[in-house]
């Protein structure tokens, strides 16, 4: 069983923000790969899929960015899953938008829902995809960029970075991580 986390915010105001790029392509996920339909478990939405032959749950926590960690840890401590069976999907305001970038383990990197996850762990020994979401204009608070939608332009580039990860998710869940790093960082 895989783990394939999406990070971001329920509701409808946060709908398409940057903050929700985890979401996005856990909505693709689900479109390609899903085989069951979406349910509350974990303080989540998940969605039971066959990823290239890998059974996977995709988890969309639903207990707000900052707190992520809750509902990854109900689900983990459920499987009795390995560390190395997650992977968790995030925005990074650090990246040029659309750029991917995938690494078996590490911190959290400022981004406070992995950071949540790594808490509640008690580990950084798990995979994570980042999706560059871009830097906040100067003028800017990130907190507000992060809660911004994407402009048209924008809109575009991230529905192909969307894509793009969700490919990169089916190369981990077949092949494994180090042969996902190498085909989409």
């Amino acid at each position: 069983m895989k783990l394939v986390v999406g990070l971001g915010n329920p509701g409808r105001k946060y709908k398409d923000t940057r903050h929700n790029v985890g979401y996005m392509v856990l909505a693709e996920l689900a479109r390609r790969y899903g085989s069951s339909s979406v349910r509350a478990k974990f303080h989540a939405d998940v969605v039971e899929a066959n990823i290239e032959g890998e059974r996977a749950l995709l988890l969309s926590p639903l207990t707000y960015m900052n707190l992520s960690g809750t509902s990854v840890v109900e689900a983990f401590g459920f499987y009795k899953l390995e560390l190395e069976d997650i992977l968790v999907i995030c925005d990074d305001l650090n990246l040029p938008l659309g750029k991917l970038r995938i690494r078996a383990k590490g911190s959290s990197g400022g981004q406070k829902g992995l950071a949540d996850i790594i808490d509640r762990l008690g580990s950084e020994q798990f995979a994570r995809l980042r999706i560059g979401i871009g830097e906040p204009p100067s003028s800017w608070n990130a907190a507000d960029f992060v809660l911004s939608k994407f402009n048209k332009q924008e809109t575009t580039e991230i529905e192909l970075a969307v894509q793009q990860a969700t490919d990169a998710v089916a190369r981990w869940a077949r092949d494994g991580i180090d042969e996902c790093m190498n085909r989409h960082n």
